[in-house]
């Protein structure tokens, strides 16, 4: 049998592709693409490759098409929101993220933002380094995370990471999920299931982790904001839409909540203008959360893994949740 193709197209930098594809099995050639290449170049790369990675790069439906070798998509990311999922369908190419791989990262980035906003660590930052020592904090708006309620939206990989470090706070877990976890699940993890109505309306934190799908699109929105505790705060990782974004900024301007800690937006990168990024009750990062040196080797031991077990007929891993249907 020939080597496997993979095509790795991205616009990662060199010293992360070199440590991507060093974890390319024997039996496996790949093939680093630019993806601002023109797209010419890129139909010419994907022609025979027998599966085509994908991270920090557009595929486009000319360029999935133009590889019909094609066995899977193998995406370095958590999120597929940006994948032709129905094209895929319709040429039987399954595609695959990256298996939670970053899951550890993004995980500790929610809790993070959830600290932050309750230390006030941002403003107290900046007070120091101005020499107004101590402004900020006056015995009233700092919280600990003992004994809050904590609503995960999205019991996936990353969820389940949340639920388990803000226990190790003594903070309480409920959750919704389309799909739910087992009774026997729910004990093992301490956490509770409930309808999105009631994490919403008393959750003291309400964390999002969902993948954006046409059906979580803005489903944190006006209505679930208003069901929210004047004291609440909201934190997302996952996806800029799965939040209505002008939603969540009335409910901030007029203390609807108490605060909010965003790494993604609807539009990306952030508009200056954007009023999250003058509130003093607003902790804002770059779409940065899963983006560690640690996640690299994860993503690509998972990714040539994965690949090289289809290659040998084994069924893959790690499809996407709305690929089948």
């Amino acid at each position: 049998m020939s080597d496997a193709k993979v095509v790795f197209l991205t616009g990662l930098p060199k010293v992360i592709v070199d440590v991507v594809t060093s974890y390319s099995p024997a039996g496996f050639t790949t093939t680093v693409v630019d993806g601002r290449q023109p797209e010419k170049e890129q139909i010419e790369a994907v022609s025979d490759a027998d599966f085509i990675m994908v991270y920090r790069a557009e595929l486009s439906d000319d360029v999935l098409q133009a590889a019909p070798k094609a066995r899977m998509v193998q995406l370095l990311s958590a999120g597929y929101d940006t994948m032709n999922l129905k094209l895929m369908r319709e040429l039987e190419i399954p595609c695959a993220n990256n298996g939670g791989a970053n899951s550890w990262a993004v995980a500790d980035h929610a809790v993070l933002l959830m600290l932050s906003l309750y230390k006030r660590l941002v403003q107290s930052d900046m007070a120091t380094r101005d020499g107004r020592w101590n402004e900020p904090i006056d015995g009233t708006n700092t919280f600990e995370m003992a004994d809050k309620l904590v609503g995960v939206l999205g019991i996936g990989n990353i969820g389940r990471r949340v639920a388990r470090r803000v226990q190790g706070f003594d903070a309480r877990v409920q959750y919704y999920d389309k799909y739910g976890l087992s009774p026997e699940r729910e004990r093992e993890l301490d956490v509770r299931g409930v309808t999105i109505e009631e994490l919403f309306s008393t959750s003291d934190i309400v964390t999002c982790h969902t993948p954006l799908t046409p059906e979580t699109h803005r489903i944190v929105s006006a209505e679930m904001l208003a069901l929210m505790k004047p004291t609440a705060i909201l934190i997302n990782t996952s996806r800029g839409p799965v939040v209505h974004e002008a939603a969540l900024i009335d409910a901030l301007q007029h203390k609807k909540i108490a605060g909010a800690g965003l790494d993604v937006f609807e539009k990306e990168p952030v508009e200056p203008d954007n009023p999250l990024l003058t509130m003093d009750n607003v902790v804002v990062t770059p779409h940065s959360a899963g983006t560690t040196w640690n996640t690299w080797f994860r993503r690509a031991e998972f990714a040539y893994r994965n690949m090289k077990g289809v290659w040998e007929g084994q069924p893959p891993q790690a499809i996407a949740a709305d690929y089948e249907g």
